[in-house]
């Protein structure tokens, strides 16, 4: 019963990477000659490929199993990925885990990069490279679920495996096909406000359009090498600041917030709350810091770096206006600590999600306050709601996961050769879709092993897909009927 949704699911992402190719395509048909025959041949081969799978299982029929649904998922990260990395082998001439490791850094929203000298490379492929960042960022079974209808039986599987955070049974719609449409007009609308705002505040309209793309899905890919740091602009910077936060925030919050016409909605959620109290307290201490730096040009200056990196770092974008791994005392390791915390459940952002470390803090306030009353009774709360048990359960295993495979998997770093600095910022910026991480690789990843780079791959894979919906595929009973 699986195959044929597999191959259905096959062929519709090939059509969908197959359109992400047209800008790139007529970019390439307009100015990059070199570029323009490597494009073609990839749409092509994406789209035939893909219309033959579509035609030979298009007529679906049955339901999905939760099984299925988390089999699904992990099984289309994991062709996306493979189909990003053709065009980046073919028109960047990259090597072919090289172009695995960006396509995943890119789907996944991480940010982590292998390339250098950005500047020199055609614009048809980085822009294509943008393009994955935004398609990841809504989740690609979302979107096909809502443009292919077929997969909207029963589709709520897919959407439990694919959303990230600990409370997924809600819908903002009665249908899942309408829930998914719903947030994919969002996100179009945000991202069009986004390169809209940019151009205003002095961007070129390329470097707008693509940045728009990398800052709603907040994954951090840049048209140049020093970032957003390379127009030097203070409105840029506030635009970038602005809707990294949007998009780090729970999209049923901005669906709400638009039906509503109120801004009280955001102000109404705790894990908004959370998420600028973090935001507010941080920004305060590495402004502390860099202030009393002799190369800092006064407070003013102090806080529009330490703004700007605060909140691409906890949004898990990873843009840059300055290389934060240098600068004094803690703020590098407070900075990547910071994105453990990650956006909001249900945003485009990495990290372990504030609602996890709102519903933790609260749960390890009733156990203080069980010591002092032992037959205390007391429910961990958001709001006026009560956290169901399971849930919180939940949360703290997910947390023990989370820890577990940090460190493992810089252990694994570390075996291989690598230094324990290196080591615990590429599994952190990894593990939590960031990007940049300290060491070796607080600019790129060009210095790694290949052993290395499949254990990114899969930390940043892992990362995305929040452990569980991978895990659970190696569990014997997962496959007992």
């Amino acid at each position: 019963m699986l195959l044929p949704f597999l191959g259905f699911v096959t062929g519709t992402l090939l059509l969908i990477n197959a359109a992400a190719l047209l800008p790139p395509l007529l970019i390439a048909y307009t100015a990059e000659e070199e570029a323009l025959l490597s494009i073609t041949l990839a749409t092509a081969a994406q789209t035939l490929l893909g219309a033959v799978l579509m035609r030979t299982f298009g007529k679906l029929q049955g339901r999905l199993r939760v099984r299925d649904g988390f089999v699904l998922v992990s099984f289309t990260w994991v062709v996306m990925s493979l189909l990003g990395a053709m065009p980046l082998m073919w028109g960047l001439g990259m090597a072919p885990l090289d172009a695995l490791l960006e396509s995943v850094s890119g789907f996944t929203t991480t940010g982590a990069t292998m390339l250098t000298r950005i500047e020199g490379l055609p614009k048809s492929i980085l822009m294509y490279r943008q393009e994955i960042q935004w398609l990841g960022g809504i989740g690609m079974v979302v979107s096909a679920i809502a443009l292919f209808p077929k997969l909207g039986i029963g589709g709520m599987q897919l959407l439990k495996a694919e959303t990230p955070g600990p409370v997924k049974s809600e819908k903002l719609r009665p249908r899942l096909k309408e829930t998914a449409r719903s947030i994919i007009g969002i996100y179009v609308a945000i991202t069009a406000a986004c390169a809209g705002a940019y151009w205003l505040a002095g961007m070129p309209a390329y470097d707008a359009i693509a940045h728009s793309f990398s800052t709603v899905s907040t994954g951090g890919f840049s048209t140049h090498d020093d970032s957003l740091g390379y127009f030097d602009s203070t409105a840029i910077e506030v635009v970038a600041m602005l809707f990294m936060l949007v998009g780090s925030i729970n999209f049923s919050l901005h669906y709400f917030a638009f039906r509503r016409a109120a801004l009280g909605v955001y102000w109404n959620s705790e894990e908004v709350r959370a998420l600028i109290g973090v935001i507010a307290v941080v920004t305060a201490l590495v402004t502390l810091m860099l202030a009393s730096r002799s190369d800092t040009e006064g407070t003013l200056q102090a806080l529009r770096l330490a703004g700007f990196q605060v909140i691409s770092v906890v949004t898990s974008t990873g843009f840059a206006t300055a290389n934060f791994s240098t600068w004094p005392l803690f703020v590098p390791v407070l900075l990547i600590f910071i994105s453990f915390i990650g956006g909001c459940a249900g945003s485009t952002a990495g990290g372990m999600k504030v609602l996890r470390f709102v519903v933790l803090g609260r749960q390890a306030a009733v156990e203080i306050r069980r010591l002092y009353h032992p037959h205390l009774v007391a429910e961990v709360t958001l709001g006026n709601r009560v956290v169901p048990a399971d849930v919180v359960q939940a949360v703290w295993a997910y947390c023990a996961i989370y820890v577990t495979v940090f460190a493992v998997t810089m252990v694994i770093l570390m075996f291989d050769g690598m230094d324990q600095v290196t080591a615990f910022g590429a599994i952190a910026t990894c593990l939590n879709n960031l990007g940049p991480g300290l060491g070796e690789v607080a600019q790129n990843f060009s210095s790694v092993s290949d052993a290395e780079k499949w254990v990114l791959c899969a930390a940043m894979l892992l990362g995305r897909l929040e452990l569980f919906t991978i895990f659970v595929l190696f569990m014997p009973k997962f496959w007992q009927d």
